[in-house]
């Protein structure tokens, strides 16, 4: 589950990481009101007005814009409130953003010159370990980072049985040319940061730029954050934190049913039991020169009422052009899923206007077949892999 970045930052102040301090705004006439409240707080002349949407790259897409007067305050949040923000990590339609961050300005002139970092805790499930991924590069994009100076990237990996050590927090300091008391403070934001990712049972935490102010502080100018949806039953206060406008909606409805659904690029609709099966069946999409449009599992279970939901989910996308049902009959028979399909393409009536291809294989799979062929509906069947691609090609052709 991904949350804003204002949600992240509450995340990581309530274990002592420093942040850029900020306020939430609806509006503009609420990012005013903010301003003047951080101005009262903090003395900020100059406020950092900060679109909230689940992804990268704000600031290229012009969502990230500072103000030196109230006047600019109003001005900017009115601009990026309602906007259609595009990014690299965006759809290309791009996102509407509904709330900025008016921010303090943390770029202030002091005793020397400020540093930006780049620094990220995430599990390396090579090793089954978590990870701490740093740069100096700070403010760039670390996929640019890794492809021109792969040199400048560090990782720390993170013994379960430990923890992270102290002598690991040291040793991020030094890499990235700490000294004094920034030294010292990169140590303590190191160790509250990954006291943060293990206690709210994130699967990442990146932080770009991690700022060194110029008098020697370290905070999070940025939060990029996503929580494991697996932990969420024993993090209530973060569950709440979900924005469903950010996500997919095709995607929330498949979830409140409980089909584990994900949104792709593709024509060919996945209707599949098992998740590995779902994998092999987009595969087989892909070996037929198509692209799948989804992946949908449907679980264990398969009856008319739970396959009519699955198809109407699927049809949701334009551009689905034919769907590929790829059941194995393993817990669940393959004429109980024949009969499945059958029953819902008739309840359905007219509203499936694409073709239907069927493979299914395991127990009372010829059954099932005769089921489909002798049904009277226009459904293709296959019992092979490679049959169904042919289908879908005949299908598609």
């Amino acid at each position: 589950m991904n949350i804003h970045e204002y949600q992240g930052k509450e995340i990581l102040a309530s274990y002592g990481v420093r942040v850029q301090r900020g306020i939430v705004a609806n509006s503009p006439v609420e990012a005013v009101a903010a301003a003047k409240q951080l101005t009262a707080e903090t003395g900020t002349g100059w406020h950092v007005i900060k679109a909230q949407i689940h992804a990268g790259g704000r600031g290229k897409g012009g969502g990230v814009k500072l103000a030196k007067n109230l006047q600019q305050v109003e001005e900017l949040s009115e601009q990026i409130i309602g906007m259609m923000l595009k990014t690299p990590q965006t759809p290309p339609e791009g996102k509407r953003v509904n709330k900025v961050l008016v921010a303090e300005d943390v770029y202030y002139p002091g005793e020397s010159e400020t540093s930006e970092f780049y620094m990220s805790v995430l599990l390396n499930r090579a090793k089954a370990r978590n990870m701490i991924m740093y740069s100096t590069e700070g403010g760039m994009d670390i996929e640019e980072v890794a492809e021109h100076t792969p040199h400048l990237i560090f990782t720390e990996e993170i013994d379960p049985a430990v923890g992270l050590q102290g002598f690991q927090a040291r040793r991020i300091a030094f890499n990235l040319g700490l000294s004094g008391n920034a030294f010292k403070e990169m140590v303590k934001f190191v160790e509250s940061l990954y006291n943060a990712y293990i206690g709210s049972d994130a699967s990442m935490f990146e932080i770009n730029p991690v700022l060194k102010t110029s008098d020697n502080k370290i905070m999070a100018v940025d939060a990029k954050v996503n929580i494991d949806d697996n932990a969420l039953y024993r993090q209530p206060k973060y569950a709440d934190m979900r924005d469903i406008r950010e996500e997919n909606p095709i995607e929330v409805e498949a979830k409140e049913v409980g089909l584990n659904y994900v949104d792709l690029d593709g024509t060919v609709g996945c209707m599949v039991n098992g998740a590995g099966l779902a994998m092999a069946t987009m595969d087989l999409i892909k070996y037929a020169g198509f692209e799948p449009a989804n992946f949908l599992d449907v679980g264990g279970t398969a009856d008319a009422k739970r396959v009519e939901t699955a198809f109407r989910i699927i049809l949701k996308d334009p551009n689905v052009k034919a769907i590929l049902i790829n059941i194995f009959g393993g817990i669940v028979r393959c004429d109980r899923v024949a009969q499945g399909v059958v029953d819902a393409y008739k309840n359905m009536g007219d509203a499936i206007k694409v073709p239907i291809i069927v493979r299914l294989q395991g127990t009372n799979a010829e059954i099932a077949k005769e089921l489909i062929d002798n049904s009277g509906m226009p459904i293709l069947s296959a019992t092979q892999f490679q049959e169904a691609a042919d289908q879908v090609k005949v299908a598609l052709s």
